[in-house]
């Protein structure tokens, strides 16, 4: 994957870069639903920060500024921080 593509991809929220579960599920050729799990069944591998929910009004403001894909209504999106470096 092109580095362009995966900078397209990193939001800076909360004051960190993060990218959507879903386009790092993508980049590491899995499901969303499969990169979750694995987090969630390994989450002791990872700091306590790594992972966090958008709140709805975070989600709306993304969605504005067309950073996000259009999702169903209850879709939950959540947040994985990024290295600084690529």
């Amino acid at each position: 994957m092109k580095e362009d593509i995966i900078t397209d991809n990193i939001f800076f929220i909360r004051g960190e870069k993060v990218m959507f579960d879903s386009d790092l599920a993508l980049l590491y050729g899995v499901t969303t639903r499969r990169l979750n799990g694995q987090v969630r069944r390994n989450i002791k591998r990872f700091p306590k920060d790594f992972m966090f929910q958008l709140t709805n009004k975070e989600f709306r403001i993304l969605k504005s500024q067309n950073a996000t894909s259009s999702g169903e209504d209850g879709e939950q999106y959540h947040m994985y921080l990024q290295s600084t470096e690529l």
